[in-house]
């Protein structure tokens, strides 16, 4: 399992929503997360700006959840 993470670097939500993330995985359930700097590209920017953090498990499906983690919706993904 993959998790992609749209973040920024000087935002407490954004380090907030890892470790809850982190905080999910167990030996039997192991992933990763690629946390990616939205403000390292503008299309990024525009797309996810006033939105970060962002979380997707597939970057084309929707979004997981956005500004706080949605535990329930992440395990129902480790689950499938």
């Amino acid at each position: 399992m993959h998790f992609t993470l749209y973040s920024r670097s000087y935002c407490h939500l954004c380090d907030d929503m890892l470790a809850a993330l982190n905080a999910l995985q167990t030996p039997e359930k192991p992933f990763t997360v690629e946390v990616i700097d939205v403000d390292a590209d503008a299309a990024l920017v525009a797309r996810f700006d006033e939105l970060v953090p962002v979380l997707f498990a597939d970057p084309a499906e929707p979004e997981l959840c956005h500004y706080f983690l949605d535990e329930a919706r992440v395990r129902a993904v480790l689950s499938e």
